[in-house]
């Protein structure tokens, strides 16, 4: 199966995003573990003075999270499809938090940021080039700003790769023939099958220079499945380089 990828994906999510929160909903511990990665930013002072990205929005899970583990940063949330975004605003949201029609690179382009930290959420697995995209984020971040990338990245194990399989055939297919968005579910079925490893992800982060890489397994069904990674553009590698 070929993965969608730019206008065809986005294009999908535009015509899924009615439906998308009722998808998310039948996975246990979906938001829950999405504020345990927003948290593990460890943002200080509720994120009071700081402006944080969230990129890759979706209809605001994500931004939900990150709200609630920084409720006094500025939030800007972008991402591609403009249907996803259209849910996402509909929802009551404070001042504080800005939805915008953006990718990454253009965000880049745009003169976003820069920021104290970006959170992706189910984000590179589906992008064309992540190692482009890395090398923007960290363009975009302040010498110091952290990163913290929530992904479908398997551990590398058979049986995790098994587990994946068993779920998207039990639900995510089956709720994609009954939404008639059948290419996409298909899509994000294969789309974590095709991504990098655990070990193979912290090593991009690596090599797109952010320091401090780690990985945090998710709680419950998704162990093994989902990860947290962590990083941060490192303040003092910059000034080395600038001399």
């Amino acid at each position: 199966m070929t993965l969608l990828r730019d206008h065809d994906l986005a294009r999908a999510f535009d015509h899924a995003a009615h439906t998308y929160d009722r998808l998310t909903a039948l996975n246990p511990g979906y938001r829950a573990e999405l504020l345990r990665s927003a948290r593990r930013l460890r943002l200080p002072r509720d994120g009071a003075g700081l402006h944080v990205l969230d990129l890759g929005c979706g209809t605001g899970a994500s931004t939900e999270a990150l709200l609630r583990a920084a409720p006094r940063a500025r939030i800007t949330a972008i991402d591609a499809s403009a249907g996803m975004l259209r849910r996402a605003r509909v929802k009551p949201w404070p001042r504080n938090v800005d939805f915008r029609h953006l990718t990454a690179e253009h965000a880049a382009v745009a003169g976003e940021g820069p920021y104290d930290a970006v959170f992706a959420a189910y984000l590179f697995r589906n992008v064309t080039d992540p190692d482009r995209v890395l090398r923007v984020v960290r363009s975009l971040l302040r010498p110091g700003g952290r990163l913290a990338v929530h992904e479908y990245s398997l551990s590398g194990r058979p049986v995790h790769r098994a587990l994946w399989t068993a779920v998207c055939r039990g639900v995510i297919l089956p709720a994609g023939t009954l939404t008639g968005d059948r290419a996409l579910y298909r899509h994000l079925w294969r789309s974590v099958l095709d991504f990098d490893t655990v070990p193979l992800f912290t090593t991009r982060l690596a090599d797109a220079g952010f320091t401090g890489v780690r990985a945090v397994p998710v709680a419950g069904w998704q162990t093994g499945v989902v990860h947290t990674f962590l990083a941060h553009r490192d303040a003092a590698a910059d000034a080395r380089g600038a001399r």
